[in-house]
């Protein structure tokens, strides 16, 4: 039982050290839709 719990804490470490490598390594891609709103001058400070 004892080497199970070892087993398990194991291959959480690794799945928690290679998710972290994944996500630092992914290039992820800018937003590229245009957004145009607009914002009345009553909103504005002068």
């Amino acid at each position: 039982m004892r080497s199970l719990s070892k087993i398990v804490l194991l291959l959480l470490l690794v799945i928690f050290v290679g998710g972290a490598v994944f996500l630092a390594a992914w290039d992820i891609p800018a937003p590229i839709a245009k957004i145009e709103k607009v914002i009345p001058d009553d909103r504005l400070p002068r």
